[in-house]
């Protein structure tokens, strides 16, 4: 779910050092681009009801057509100093820069890719804060907005000693919920190669915002991505969820194993059959994450798995994210791989050692 703290449904990362054999310096090459894949960057305002974000010089954004445009929420974590502990019994708390899709976005453009960020903030220190984030990052900010009537969201997260994930969110409503159709940066997503979302389907007017941007998408011919980063506690119910989920027009759906158990009802997430079901006739490829088992992926044409790289676990925050900016990086610069299973394999090779660095 976040910059620091995202998606660990995703997270690439296991208890073994790494194998020998052609990984070593397909890993250090990476990690030399990486450095760290998860960390975010930001703007300042300018403007009228609703701010937008503008760079140090009053002048739009990074790159005025980002390869890969992500949209939804931009939040700040609240991670416990002290590991392993339950969120009540945690003694303190740092602040660090989250919300899955801004993850992604300056997961990308720390790889060298082109990026931006769609979505809002509070007109406040945090926001303002983020918004630096992103500009630091090289992410294009210019569809960022300030909003003076809400707070920026806040989320406290642990990794409790058990290995279960625990979250409360501050979001009644926060600013990112708050986005309206009639704010979309319409022609930076129509310029993108590959508009990317994540939890923005759960409440209005968000929602009937994301579903625009994914419409102009479409009409504009570009591959929409979603992760659905499942947040039940965020969802008026688990039926809701699942229906909203699963109705969204996305072209590629990147997904985890606990997923795809929760959207087919509880079967079996590892039968290739039940996974199939997810698949939709506009559905061009469907990533399923292992955790340190690496990806299984799925298109008309193929399907197959990746097997994920033995690493020394300190924390999967994160990783989830930096997987998904991993292989978006590559599709943004040659959708081709869609169509040639071994070279998609590589990418995926390539996502995986981004999750298993971060």
């Amino acid at each position: 779910m976040a910059l620091h703290a995202a998606a660990p449904h995703c997270g690439l990362s296991s208890s073994a050092p790494p194998r020998a054999g052609g990984v070593r310096p397909f890993l250090r090459t990476t990690a030399a681009r990486l450095r760290s894949v998860v960390s975010l960057a930001p703007l300042r305002a300018a403007a009228v009801c609703t701010k937008a974000a503008l760079s140090g010089d009053g002048a739009p954004g990074v790159s005025d057509s980002p390869h890969v445009v992500c949209f939804g929420e931009l939040l700040i974590d609240f991670v416990p100093t002290v590991s392993g502990l339950s969120l009540a019994e945690a003694p303190a708390f740092k602040k660090a820069p989250g919300g899955a899709p801004a993850n992604v976005a300056v997961g990308i453009a720390r790889l060298g890719g082109s990026s931006a960020f769609i979505g809002k903030v509070g007109d406040d220190e945090f926001g303002y804060m983020l918004s630096d984030i992103l500009k630091e990052n090289n992410v294009n900010n210019q569809g960022l907005l300030f909003d003076p009537h809400a707070r920026t969201a806040l989320a406290f997260v642990t990794l409790r000693s058990d290995g279960e994930r625990e979250f409360m969110f501050f979001r009644n409503p926060s600013a990112d919920m708050l986005l309206e159709e009639k704010e979309l940066d319409l022609d930076l997503i129509r310029k993108a190669k590959i508009p990317h979302g994540s939890i923005s389907l759960i409440t209005e007017p968000c929602k009937t915002a994301h579903i625009a941007a994914t419409k102009a998408a479409k009409d504009a011919g570009v591959l929409v991505s979603y992760d659905p980063n499942l947040r039940l506690p965020l969802w008026p119910s688990a039926e809701d969820a699942r229906g909203g989920i699963l109705a969204y027009g996305k072209q590629l759906m990147l997904s985890s194993e606990e997923e795809v158990s929760f959207l087919t009802n509880g079967e079996d997430p590892y039968d290739d059959a039940v996974t199939k079901k997810l698949m939709h006739s506009n559905l061009k490829l469907l990533l399923v994450t292992e955790g340190p088992d690496g990806c299984r992926y799925y298109s008309k044409e193929f399907s197959g798995r990746v097997s994920g790289l033995k690493v020394t676990a300190v924390d999967t925050t994160g990783a989830g994210d930096a997987f998904v900016a991993g292989i978006l990086s590559q599709l943004a610069t040659d959708f081709s791989l869609l169509q040639d299973e071994d070279r998609l394999r590589e990418a995926l090779k390539f996502a995986n050692v981004c999750g298993a660095l971060t």
